[in-house]
């Protein structure tokens, strides 16, 4: 009986042994792969409005040079230079004595004339009495009536060299052609001047409304004239395209402005167009010769979709293409189709759609094809409006205003 329970303790010993050794050979599972995070963007359609930011220049609406129409010497002058005007305030005064007195002779040789015409008149009508009677020659009534006729003339040239005077005496007083505000003075009391183009005495400009001319690539002239022949954009009445004016010192200028019109020539030697905006200027802000940005509104774009420019990258032939998550929680490459960049966006015009889940941080994590686990990007300066997500929000940020670079 001892030698049995001997013997079993041993088998049982022996097969512990063995099972003990074979659970040490034994390999442990492999743990499980970890999904990446992937921070993602997802895209909704929206109304984006299409501007295009142009550098230009102010010129003033009107510019009128001040000249003198007659000879003379400058007696005074009657405004403040760099003050307004109104159109036909006397701007300078010439000495009139000359001219006075040359007006005061016609006048003489007009009475003159005037006092031969009646003399004339009354012989010509008494020949032609005594003609009838032959008490005077033909002759002499002939000659009777040519020197009336001759008188008569003498007196339309007298009211001509008249109002001649007249006009010559006026033209002492040198008037601003148009309301607007004057510049430096070229001449000053006592400098003599001379008609016509030889002497400029000051420059009057009209700068409320103000000019904006800017320049633009042939081709954006080319697509803004197809926007206005299309009726998307108007350059007259209420609906006429606004455009916004930037400062050099970076401010805003309160006003909008109106395109006008865009120039049908485009220059051989830096291949642009001008393009022309009007702008209110009740407080004399604008200046002439001022350097501005115009930022003009080409039209809006339904359904766009905006893209932020992390989220694109380039393949090797230069192509845009982007990363998203799609349905089954895989990476997927996207080829691209981009109309333009909108600040920090990209407006995509193929390639995705409305509530693709565009990847635009993490895109080293990950490749086409790869599980990916999304996430929603905080992307800076991107605030959710109600109802929206931070990604969507960050993409519809720009539709309110869009600016192309």
């Amino acid at each position: 009986m001892h030698v049995k329970r001997s013997s079993l303790g041993m088998v049982t010993a022996v097969a512990l042994a063995v099972l003990a050794l074979a659970a040490c050979g034994k390999k442990p599972p492999p743990p499980q792969a970890m999904v990446p995070e992937v921070g993602v963007v997802t895209l909704q359609s929206q109304n984006v409005t299409l501007t295009t930011d142009l550098p230009g220049r102010t010129s003033p609406f009107r510019v009128a040079d001040v000249r003198a129409r007659v000879d003379g010497i400058v007696l005074k002058r009657d405004f403040t230079e760099g003050g307004d005007v109104k159109a036909g305030q006397r701007l300078y005064k010439i000495d009139p004595a000359t001219y006075q007195a040359a007006y005061e002779n016609a006048k003489a040789t007009l009475a003159k004339a005037v006092a031969n015409q009646a003399s004339t008149k009354l012989l010509a009508d008494r020949y032609k009495q005594l003609v009838a009677v032959e008490a005077v020659s033909k002759q002499d009534y002939d000659n009777a009536v040519a020197a009336s006729l001759q008188a008569d003339a003498e007196v339309q040239a007298g009211k001509a060299a008249v109002d001649t005077a007249k006009i010559n005496l006026g033209y002492t007083d040198v008037p601003a052609p148009i309301s607007g505000r004057t510049g430096l003075s070229q001449v000053t009391e006592g400098a003599y001047v001379q008609a016509g183009a030889a002497t400029l005495m000051t420059t009057v400009q009209q700068i409320d409304p103000m000019y904006v001319n800017v320049t633009q690539s042939a081709a954006q002239g080319l697509r803004l004239r197809r926007a206005l022949a299309e009726g998307k954009l108007q350059s007259a009445g209420k609906n006429a395209a606004k455009v916004e004016l930037t400062l050099e010192d970076g401010t805003t200028y309160p006003l909008e402005g109106k395109l006008q019109f865009s120039d049908i020539t485009v220059d051989q030697t830096t291949g642009s167009v001008t393009v022309r905006a009007i702008f209110p200027n009740p407080n004399r802000e604008l200046l002439p010769g001022m350097f501005v940005h115009a930022k003009l509104q080409e039209g809006v774009k339904e359904g766009g979709l905006l893209v932020p420019q992390q989220g694109v990258t380039r393949d090797q032939k230069g192509q845009p293409t982007a990363l998203i998550v799609n349905r089954e929680g895989k990476v997927e490459l996207r080829q691209l189709v981009t109309d333009r960049a909108i600040g920090n966006m990209w407006l995509v015009s193929a390639g995705l759609a409305a509530g693709d889940q565009v990847i635009v941080s993490g895109l080293q994590k990950v490749r086409p094809g790869a599980p990916a686990k999304a996430v929603p990007a905080q992307l800076p300066g991107a605030e959710a409006p109600a109802g929206a997500s931070a990604p969507a929000a960050a993409a519809a940020a720009p539709a309110s205003g869009a600016k192309a670079q």
